[in-house]
């Protein structure tokens, strides 16, 4: 029962963020400053661990490749599928729970422990409209970071099979290019979309309906983190089997 509580709570709250809306220049300022925050933000830490990653999928995949008759071209197809369908947009969507989403239960958190959403609502202010939907908007530049994610992770993949001596230049680029089907971009992205909805919106729940005090807000982020996560898993395992099944 406190489940179905809990996620009762999180459709009333998204009715809420919808229902009446902040004046139009207000909102404008806080788009561009969640922006800054969750989306720009994160590309640095997006870019390291994708490069890297990328690297280390190719180098586990030649390694597993030894039989002289698998031509060389299909390292840079699986690390090409392991990172445009799965890697990309879900286990980097995961690792963005536990950055962009404690980031934003704990300072939602913090205004709900210091009553600064009680002086919002108090000045006649939606608060969940101000304080979440500029998130959503935000996050629905996410496939940006996870297309950055997609091409760094291929290009680590690149230079660690070529300059690893794990293959060349020419079987990397023909194995790139090997069967590819468009359609699993548009899967990713599609999912990325779904992703950002979830990494905006249940971080938010989390903060804005957490009670107690400032050892509260720290476990709001842990059950943030936990949410989100398995939401995602549960989100990439229905739109995987909607669309490629």
């Amino acid at each position: 029962m406190k489940y179905l509580s809990d996620i009762g709570s999180y459709f009333l709250m998204l009715k809420k963020v919808f229902g009446g809306f902040t004046k139009g220049s207000v909102l404008r300022e806080l788009i561009f400053k969640e922006i800054d925050d969750l989306v720009i933000g994160s590309l640095g830490i997006v870019a390291f661990i994708s490069f890297f990653v990328g690297g280390v999928i190719t180098i586990q995949t030649a390694l597993n490749l030894t039989n002289p008759l698998i031509p060389k071209s299909l390292i840079a197809f699986a690390t090409r599928q392991s990172i445009i369908l799965e890697f990309a947009p879900t286990f980097m969507s995961i690792i963005m729970a536990g950055k962009v989403g404690s980031f934003i239960t704990s300072s939602i958190g913090s205004m709900r422990v210091t009553e600064q959403i009680d002086a919002l609502e108090v000045m006649g202010i939606n608060s969940l409209n101000y304080l979440v939907f500029p998130k959503i908007v935000a996050m629905m530049f996410y496939p940006l970071v996870i297309a950055l994610a997609m091409f760094l992770g291929i290009m680590g993949g690149y230079v660690a099979g070529v300059y690893g001596g794990f293959t060349n230049s020419t079987d990397f680029g023909i194995g790139l290019r090997d069967t590819f089907e468009p359609f699993h971009l548009v899967y990713a992205f599609l999912k990325t979309f779904v992703f950002a909805f979830i990494i905006a919106t249940v971080p938010s729940w989390q903060g804005y309906y957490m009670k107690g005090g400032a050892l509260e807000v720290g476990k709001a982020s842990t059950n943030s983190f936990v949410w989100t996560s398995v939401l995602i898993i549960l989100a990439n395992y229905i739109i995987t089997q909607l669309l490629l099944s």
